[in-house]
């Protein structure tokens, strides 16, 4: 028995079941990765030997499941995915390499040949995958038929999940519902009564339950004729019609429990994040230092006030924090009603339209990091007088604070940078924010820090 969560398609957040489309799915980019690695070593006439066998390891630790990039979207998301996941990992393989002065052991034309011809060969990949995979499932008789029992909300939003994503490998045959079909208005195979007969004289591989908790007697029934059927039957309880975060299945002592709502950060995970935060944001001020002197000369010479502008924000579970940053107004607005910087904004000095504009005013919020109020990457902080406002406008806009506010995050890097004139643009932005705490992996987190730098060169809504 398995609790399956089921959530809006942005971005892909409905987990494969397993089989050999999913275990496909998860090797995609392992198996590319290393792939294009044998082939340059071939090129090059060199031997695929115990160096190339540890190097081969690490990558498919760091990229199984398959990870790097987000099936669905356009080419060029699909690219940038690809680019900035790839980068991250050859950053972090090259850091171990100088550290461990292993670099040399490698031939470096294979090293320059894997690095760039690898983003091609993913790209192609995952843009013909998706096409291939069903076809050649279909063809071994390895894609499986699944069936619904119910065709609720819950159930018709899992059927669409399972005709939209050839990657799961399954093929739907259709509900069984005790309502007449003009009310559901939905084909059924039949009553849920008569799912186990039809499961016993059918090839059916999977069976999705999605009834509602209040029907307990009649799923108990069900799972009881059930026993008589070779299929896999997975429970898809009606909790998971809310918005849940890093769901999952626990237990206090024999006792399972269900997380609905939980931080990605509890555990190693949490160690992780903390440590690479102190470690990132260390170097950081240390390299620019300098540049944050001459700044903060410029800001004290270009206008009369302080350098740098102090506001109360939410931080982690809610609490207040203050966050730092260079002044590039000629106010410094922290009370119970804060004015948003606009385009062509009056209040902005032009220093400091030169700094909103390079992301420079920002550097300070490192020093954030250090202190633990912030992290490098998560949902960006926002004025407490905002955060009074949305939260009474947009469902579970205080669950962006179950982690530490963030320098840069997913919203910022998928175009809602800057003013947020609309509550729907702040909902837009809070969807991706949720997003970020589903789906986090330190691989997400460095992908963002490299599409940040994408986004800051195009200067894209900085004002």
């Amino acid at each position: 028995m398995a609790l399956q969560a089921i959530h809006e398609p942005r971005p892909r957040l409905l987990r494969s079941q397993p089989g050999a489309g999913a275990l496909l799915q998860a090797a995609i980019d392992p198996l590319v990765a290393i792939g294009m690695l044998g082939a340059a070593v071939a090129l090059f006439g060199g031997r695929f030997d115990g160096a190339c066998l540890i190097l081969a390891l690490l990558v498919f630790a760091m990229t199984f499941p398959g990870s790097l990039a987000r099936d669905g979207g356009s080419a060029g998301e699909l690219a940038l995915d690809i680019v900035t996941g790839w980068g991250a990992i050859v950053a972090l393989l090259a850091l171990l390499g100088w550290s461990s002065r292993t670099l040399e052991v490698f031939d470096p034309r294979v090293l320059l040949a894997w690095t760039f011809a690898t983003p091609a060969a993913l790209f192609a990949a995952h843009r013909l995958l998706p096409r291939v995979l069903p076809r050649l499932l279909a063809a071994e008789g390895l894609r499986k038929s699944a069936v619904i029992a119910g065709a609720n909300e819950l159930g018709r939003g899992l059927a669409r999940r399972l005709r939209a994503d050839p990657m799961l490998g399954q093929r739907f045959a259709g509900y069984f519902d005790d309502r007449a079909p003009e009310r559901i208005n939905e084909p059924v195979l039949g009553s849920i009564a008569a799912l186990p007969d039809y499961a016993r004289s059918h090839p059916v591989d999977v069976i999705y339950i999605a009834l509602p908790m209040a029907s307990q007697p009649r799923i108990l029934k069900l799972l009881e004729a059930l026993r008589d059927t070779t299929a896999s039957i997975y429970f898809v309880p009606d909790i998971f019609v809310f918005d849940l975060i890093q769901a999952r299945v626990d237990s206090i002592g024999d006792l399972p429990v269900v997380a609905v709502c939980e931080t990605p950060f509890y555990g190693f995970n949490g160690l992780l994040k903390r440590v690479s935060d102190l470690l990132f944001s260390g170097v950081i001020l240390l390299l620019v230092s300098p540049l944050m002197l001459g700044i903060a000369i410029g800001v004290k010479l270009s206008s009369p006030g302080p350098v740098l502008f102090r506001q109360r924000r939410y931080g982690l579970d809610g609490r207040k924090i203050v966050v730092y940053k260079f002044r590039t107004m000629t106010v410094a607005e922290d009370g119970d009603v804060v004015r948003q910087a606009t385009r062509n904004d009056s209040r902005v000095t032009p220093f400091g339209a030169f700094l909103r504009a390079s992301s420079l005013d920002e550097l300070p919020q490192f020093i954030n990091v250090l202190q633990g109020r912030m992290s490098v990457v998560g949902p960006r902080p926002h004025a407490v007088a905002h955060n009074e406002l949305y939260r009474k406008l947009i469902r579970g806009y205080m669950i962006r604070h179950k982690v530490r506010p963030g320098i840069t995050g997913l919203a910022q890097v998928n175009g809602f940078r800057g003013e947020t004139d609309t509550v729907e643009k702040m909902k837009a932005r809070i969807e991706y924010d949720l997003a970020y705490l589903r789906g986090w992996s330190a691989l997400l987190d460095l992908q963002i820090i490299l599409k940040t730098v994408v986004v800051v060169l195009k200067k894209h809504n900085a004002y």
